[in-house]
């Protein structure tokens, strides 16, 4: 008898190899590449997985695949223009999916997914403009509607708000007359309808 097939899948598992390479590359565990980066003559060095980089980023994977086996164990990578900062956010974010960055940052951010191929860095970067750029669109309207409504306000002096149109009507009507003055509870009743 032949049993039907079924399908095991971890959920937990990508998660898990995420975070187990990255803590192998923060110990500098089984690192076999050093990117060294440069920005206007600063420079850093990075240890990192060649598998990691070229399975996060195009312009790596063709880096590794075009090198000479001649260079030994161990890749060196050399970018220039790239901020040091710029690119410890890019390997925090090739290896566990997720980086905070400053909201100045995010166009860099952006330009070195760009030069680096790194589709899914890309993506998260234009995500989150549009999500900025919706907000401050927000902003600007409400800031519009706001001033539009204290414009108004002030071309119409004589149009209140509601509330003070209410207090100023109750304000208006006549207090009750003392029974003194022979007056029945109604008439009060009866004059400020008539008023309004």
């Amino acid at each position: 008898m032949e049993s039907n097939p079924v399908l095991l899948e971890s959920k937990s598992s990508p998660i898990n190899l995420l975070n187990e390479m990255h803590q192998l590359r923060l110990l500098g565990h089984l690192c076999d590449v050093t990117v060294s980066v440069e920005y206007q003559g600063v420079r850093a060095d990075f240890v990192a997985h060649k598998a990691v980089l070229a399975a996060t980023s195009k312009f790596f994977k063709e880096v590794f695949l075009n090198e000479k086996a001649v260079d030994g164990p161990r890749s060196n990578v050399f970018l220039n223009e790239v901020q040091g900062a710029d690119f410890a956010s890019f390997l925090e974010f090739v290896y566990t999916a997720r980086v905070e960055v400053e909201e100045d940052r995010v166009q860099r951010m952006l330009d070195i997914a760009e030069k680096l191929k790194c589709l899914d860095l890309s993506e998260t970067c234009f995500q989150l403009k549009k999500q900025m750029l919706e907000s401050v669109l927000l902003e600007l309207q409400n800031f519009s509607e706001s001033q539009n409504a204290e414009e108004e306000g002030a071309a119409h002096p004589d149009v209140l708000p509601e509330a003070k149109a209410e207090a100023v009507a109750g304000a208006e009507q006549e207090p009750l007359d003392s029974p003194s003055q022979g007056a029945t509870p109604e008439a009060p009743a009866a004059k400020s309808k008539e008023k309004m």
